[in-house]
């Protein structure tokens, strides 16, 4: 059985300023993981390493300053949850002055939603931090296997 994960937070910044933060390698790798190589057109790669596991899947929609869509998975053989094996939207909607990023992480096995969530509500608290001018610091997500 598969269901979903769902996390939403407001940030102080309009969707035009957070968008960027979900193609940019060089600006997502602010807030989610330790490396990110990211080729933002639909079919291209998502590849993120994330509390030192490696993630990866691909992008399957891409809408400006709204939403982007792609599959995720952890590369590590054996897992229970594949490279490419769920999908994560990340949604923006305008609310005066400030965007609702909601995250809903779909086709996770019912025991790893706990888990999943703890994790995006970790790295979504890091974004938020960064559209208010903070550095987060590194990654110190802890790994699990």
């Amino acid at each position: 059985m598969s269901t979903e994960a769902i996390k939403e937070i407001v940030v102080k910044a309009p969707p035009t300023k957070v968008f960027p933060y979900l193609i940019d390698p060089d600006l997502m790798v602010q807030w989610l993981g330790s490396e990110v190589s990211l080729d933002p057109v639909k079919g291209g790669e998502f590849r993120v390493v994330c509390g030192g596991n490696p993630g990866l899947g691909e992008f399957l929609e891409i809408v400006t300053n709204e939403k982007v869509v792609f599959t995720f998975g952890w590369n590590v053989p054996g897992h229970p949850i594949p490279a490419g094996s769920t999908e994560v939207e990340i949604s923006l909607t305008p609310t005066g002055d400030d965007t609702i990023v909601r995250l809903t992480h779909r086709g996770l096995p019912d025991d790893a939603i706990t888990d999943h969530l703890a994790g995006w509500g970790f790295y979504l608290s890091r974004l938020e931090v960064v559209m208010n001018g903070i550095d987060p610091g590194p990654d110190s997500m802890p790994s699990h296997d």
